[in-house]
């Protein structure tokens, strides 16, 4: 593989987790995460009730989870798609899954160590459910042309 072609391939994932590992220090803490999505929430809904913004920032917290992982997961498959080597062709669709769980995994556990954040299990299932969902997708949306050839 070309170098270019490689850095084409894979430069995406790199920044793609430096965001992911950003997202997961202090600065992606709910504390933090309010800051913003509080006075979204009180400028759009200003008699909402606190209970209801906090409920809600929850939610967007949790579908984010979801989202960063279904682009990763996306980036993964991307670049396995570009690569030269038959084996990562062959087997991208569960090498990208895979990589999705060791990252989730990664993440949560680094997680674990700040004291401002935590690590669950149950994230970590989030975001291996938004891989998986992207994967399946993107499997679905390919699988009429492959067969069709």
């Amino acid at each position: 593989m070309n170098w270019r072609v490689g850095l084409w391939a894979y430069a995406p994932i790199v920044l793609w987790l430096v965001v992911i590992f950003f997202l997961s220090s202090p600065a992606g803490a709910m504390t933090e995460t309010s800051r913003i999505i509080g006075p979204l929430l009180q400028f759009f809904f200003p008699d909402m009730p606190y209970e209801t913004r906090q409920i809600i920032h929850g939610y967007v917290r949790k579908a984010a989870h979801f989202a960063e992982y279904a682009i990763l997961a996306f980036l993964a498959l991307r670049a396995l798609s570009m690569s030269a080597s038959g084996f990562l062709q062959k087997w991208r669709y569960i090498l990208a899954i895979l990589f999705v769980v060791a990252i989730a995994s990664i993440d949560e556990f680094n997680q674990s160590f700040e004291a401002s954040r935590t690590g669950a299990l149950s994230d970590v299932l989030l975001d291996i459910s938004g891989g998986a969902a992207m994967i399946l997708l993107l499997w679905l949306l390919r699988w009429p042309r492959a067969r069709a050839v």
